[in-house]
């Protein structure tokens, strides 16, 4: 039982970290945008999200206003979101 709830902290370190970092690509991408600099690839941000950071981007999109109006954002993220969310919920309660 020790070692399930060791997996359980670890993965739920993961979470926050790769949400905060999927918060703060998006925060740079803003920057980047607005000064007309280099940019994160859209992929890079979906593979944030997909790597567990779904959250962390939806929340950075949010907050700064950022690829709000691209479609495959404001459906994908969410759609990611409520996947994993479902992952979590069945890791969680196993």
């Amino acid at each position: 039982m020790k070692g399930i709830n060791n997996l359980r902290e670890l993965v739920i370190g993961y979470l926050i970290a790769i949400n905060i970092l999927g918060f703060f690509i998006v925060f740079k991408d803003k920057s980047a945008a607005r000064k007309h600099k280099w940019r994160t690839k859209e992929k890079t941000l979906f593979l944030l999200a997909l790597l567990g950071g779904s959250i962390g981007v939806f929340l950075g999109m949010q907050v700064f206003r950022h690829k709000t109006k691209h479609l495959k954002f404001v459906i994908g993220v969410p759609i990611i979101i409520l996947f994993q969310l479902t992952l979590y919920l069945i890791f969680l309660l196993s």
